[in-house]
């Protein structure tokens, strides 16, 4: 009897030391795992809302993101029949017009030029009515498909929604 007993203690002694164990391990590394979590700043800075509402046609606005420039255009007629036209020309880097816009009268860029990450000059300064990167010479049409210059790529499209007929949101909410 005794050395059954003695054996139910043991066993009680190896469990209650094991939970305890693993509960302490789970205590010191919730810290760790929960620094994985982006901090309130970087979540902060996942979107931005743009009101887009006072933003006439041939109008452009550079809004800060992420720490970096983001052209929001809002195109003429003019501007999209010349980027819709642009479809269809060899281009470099080739891109629709449809696939890089939601609204075909918004256009929506990451204002960094892909050859060195210069920001280009506002829409209607480049040999294609969009945008030029004087640094070296970069042209980039109405949709910002690079036409000319030795960028390698067109100007990227962040990820965006329009929230309401106002309101732009750039950027993915982070949960």
């Amino acid at each position: 009897m005794a050395i059954e007993a003695e054996e139910n203690r043991r066993d009680f002694l190896i469990l209650a030391t094991s939970a305890f164990g693993v509960a302490g391990v789970a205590a010191a590394a919730w810290p760790f795992i929960r620094s994985w979590s982006p901090s309130a700043d970087v979540l902060a800075q996942a979107t931005t809302e743009v009101d887009i509402s006072a933003l006439q046609k041939g109008q452009m606005i550079t809004i800060p993101w992420q720490g970096k420039p983001v052209f929001v255009v809002h195109r003429t007629p003019e501007m999209i029949t010349s980027a819709q036209s642009g479809d269809k020309e060899s281009l470099p880097d080739p891109a629709k017009d449809a696939d890089r816009v939601k609204k075909p009268e918004y256009l929506v860029l990451l204002a960094v030029c892909t050859h060195l990450g210069c920001v280009p000059q506002p829409i209607g300064t480049g040999n294609f009515g969009g945008f030029l990167c004087p640094c070296h010479g970069s042209h980039y049409d109405t949709s910002g498909r690079i036409r000319q210059g030795p960028a390698p790529r067109n100007l990227e499209v962040p990820y965006y929604d329009f929230k309401d007929e106002k309101t732009l949101v750039i950027g993915k909410a982070m949960a």
